[in-house]
């Protein structure tokens, strides 16, 4: 073993130390391993910030812009709706949605079909009042299992059917892959399912904009705009009204003041409403039935640019000059920059409208105006800021387009037109046109932290390439297991590869066994088939770390997860993968 070696194993081990401790954020960690792979030689200075352009950074990145768009577009509310009555139970809450997710990446990328559903995973775990911890890693293991299935679902398939090319000359076909991986997802899902997600710490506070403060009893009001399907329906007979979530408590009059509206009331076009209730479930109301959010915006009111718009919830403190004031002296000290779109008071059900409200101390206010100067108003006005609520004023529900959108990135993306960072950002391009997502949400929606995690360990990655470390430690490993009979070896290829795929991308884990494997296969005088259905396997099954596979990463800052939680549930699935894996290799693809 060389100095190299020794050196960018010793700095890996303590990286991964500190890693599972968890004292220092992982992005605090994985800079620090890069500096010391520097100064130790091992990573070439020029190097070092080479990983912040790689395509995996990229890729993250434009995933959860993805994500946010598809959700201001409706397309979560849309699949959250169907979703929804699974909900109850969280077996099958969880088993609904890694399936779903399962399925899909059998059919396009698998980082792609996990920015489909996180955002609908994280709005069905808020509806069910669950910890987004519990149903996201299921939701990035399922990405993971299904992408195994096809040719096309995952990187390492890819690489394994064009090398399998390049040693027989014919390559594997689109589902050579399913009769092994539908197997190993099939028994994947069902113990993510039924036992799996047990292993999951829930007390993690996650990063998905989910209110800090939750308050489920604002006042807002609602236009009915022509169209609507609440035109000329009864009150008593609307199931949309009247549930827990959001509940009818009057009506507008044209003198300003509000009155009791009769159960046998038929809506009419242009009414306003006062509703009671939680905003995350009216703004789906208001966006499915041809209903408009109101403000208490006057005609001077300085609408913010799209880039800088805000929903900002604030509590009025025991000393704020809004005790005892009107909305209109809010409207004056704001400037005419800040309005009002709903208040809650102590639970209490509040019946007139909101440009009639007398603030009193403990009023909780959901306000909208101006990024730039909220921060400046608040403090003013003395509110204390609680949390930013993930609510749009109004935005146009464009599910269809943002979907044929996004299926034509994972098109362009598959069919080899582009790569598929590149898709993604022509993506993010065309939603930024269409108004589905403005710049500022761009920069808002990027977990940093985790980007800098990815490019900060993808040079230290290649060093264990470039150093021959991964060739050593497989070599190692063969020397180890000589003279063991050919079962034995392609279950320590299987169990090898998934070593490495859970610390370097699984892209080149696939690259550096795949020779290694046929080598061996060559030697024992057996079909390399089964050696490489091993590796292609292997290759995908990266869940015991957040820096193995893409969807692992994607999650951890949404679901608030820990270097170290992802073993828990990872460690006994890859085990169960091998035991089922081999043995069906072995029918299916004989030595």
């Amino acid at each position: 073993m060389t100095t190299p070696q020794i050196t960018i194993t010793v700095i890996l081990f303590i990286t991964l130390i500190l890693f599972a401790w968890g004292k220092y954020r992982h992005d605090i960690v994985a800079i620090f391993c890069l500096v010391m792979a520097v100064v130790a030689g091992v990573v070439p200075s020029e190097d070092a910030f080479t990983g912040f352009g790689h395509a995996a950074v990229i890729t993250v990145a434009a995933v959860l812009i993805i994500s946010h768009a598809l959700k201001n577009a409706g397309v979560v509310n849309v699949i959250a709706s169907y979703l929804t009555p699974f909900t109850d139970n969280i077996y099958i809450h969880i088993a609904s949605l890694t399936a779903v997710v399962t399925v899909a990446s059998a059919f396009m990328n698998n980082v792609g079909a996990l920015a489909l559903m996180l955002p609908v995973a994280i709005a069905t775990a808020n509806q069910a009042n669950r910890s987004p911890a519990l149903v996201l890693m299921p939701l990035a293991f399922g990405s993971i299992l299904g992408g195994m299935t096809t040719l096309i679902g995952t990187p390492p398939n890819i690489i394994i059917a064009s090398y399998r090319a390049e040693v027989s000359g014919e390559a594997f076909s689109m589902f050579d892959f399913s009769p092994v991986g539908f197997f190993v997802a099939l028994i994947g899902l069902a113990f993510i399912t039924l036992i799996g997600w047990r292993f999951i710490p829930t007390d993690r506070s996650s990063k998905d904009g989910t209110a800090l403060f939750e308050i489920s009893h604002y006042l807002t009001e609602i236009e009915i705009k022509p169209g609507s399907a609440l035109v000329g329906e009864l009150l008593k007979d609307n199931e949309i009204f009247g549930s827990d979530q959001v509940d009818v408590v009057g009506m507008a009059q044209k003198n300003g003041f509000a009155r009791p509206i009769p159960l046998q009331y038929r809506f009419s076009e242009e009414d306003i409403l006062l509703v009671q209730g939680d905003p995350s479930h009216l703004q789906q109301i208001v966006e499915e039935n041809g209903l408009e959010l109101l403000t208490t915006a006057s005609s001077n009111f300085i609408q913010p640019q799209s880039d800088n718009e805000i929903m900002l919830e604030g509590v009025v403190g025991q000393t704020s000059p809004l005790i005892d004031r009107s909305v209109e002296y809010l409207r004056i000290q704001a400037k005419r920059t800040m309005a009002l779109v709903g208040i809650a008071r102590n639970g209490e059900v509040i019946k007139t409208r909101l440009k009639r409200q007398r603030f009193k101390a403990g009023d909780v206010l959901l306000v909208f105006g101006d990024a730039d100067s909220i921060d400046e108003q608040f403090q003013n006005l003395g509110l204390w800021p609680l949390a930013k609520r993930p609510l749009s004023l109004n935005r146009q529900r464009k599910v269809i387009p943002a979907l044929l959108v996004f299926a034509g990135a994972i098109a362009m993306g598959v069919a080899g037109f582009v790569t598929l960072p590149i898709a993604f950002l022509i993506a993010i391009g065309i939603f930024i046109l269409m108004k589905i997502i403005s710049v500022r949400e761009i920069y808002d929606e990027i977990d940093w932290p985790v980007i800098v995690l990815l490019g900060s360990m993808i040079p230290v990655g290649r060093a264990l390439e470039s150093t021959g470390t991964t060739n050593w430690m497989a070599n190692a490993i063969l020397q180890v297991t000589e003279g063991l009979p050919a079962v034995a070896l392609l279950t320590m290829i299987l169990v090898v590869t998934m070593f490495l795929s859970d610390i370097i991308n699984n892209a080149a884990t696939a690259l550096v066994m795949a020779p290694i494997g046929v080598a061996i296969a060559t030697s024992l005088g057996v079909s390399s088939d089964a050696f490489l259905m091993a590796v292609a396997v292997g290759a995908s099954c990266a869940f015991l770390t957040p820096i193995g596979h893409q969807s692992n990463t994607l999650v951890m800052g949404p679901g608030g997860y820990h270097f170290g939680d992802y073993w828990r549930m990872g460690l006994p699935l890859e085990i169960i993968i091998v035991a089922v894996s081999v043995p069906i290799l072995l029918i299916v693809w004989p030595l």
